[in-house]
């Protein structure tokens, strides 16, 4: 293998504007456990993937963010509790897309900051 292929994912970062109501969207709303914050940044653990909440230093990387799936076991029931917690929805959970033994279903959401993230769930059938 060569020595700078890519291995992995070492975080994903998402722009936002306010960090004190962001933290509290990806921490309260989502459950995200955090690992630190300054001022500027913060950083939540996700199932051995680090995600990085930051004010943009400059305007070339304050657009919106890519949409992050968050993986969950029952898209249905987590979309229950996230609409319970304030959590605004584009849509309901539906599949999109369906292969031999396994569907696919996502629900799109927007975050604190407006960034357009989803839950996905895959159903074996």
């Amino acid at each position: 293998m060569e020595a700078n292929m890519i291995q992995k994912i070492g975080q994903i970062g998402v722009p936002i504007k306010n960090m004190e109501n962001a933290i509290a969207f990806y921490k309260d709303k989502l459950g995200l456990p955090v690992l630190f914050s300054t001022d500027s940044m913060a950083f939540f653990e996700c199932s051995g993937q680090r995600l990085l909440l930051s004010i943009p230093e400059k305007e070339g990387f304050a657009n919106s963010s890519s949409v992050i799936y968050f993986q969950v076991e029952d898209i249905k029931e987590a979309y229950k509790e996230l609409i319970g917690k304030g959590v605004f929805f584009n849509d309901e959970p539906h599949i999109v897309a369906k292969m031999e033994h396994t569907e696919t279903w996502m629900a799109f959401f927007k975050d604190s900051e407006d960034n357009t993230h989803a839950l996905m769930s895959e159903l074996q059938i």
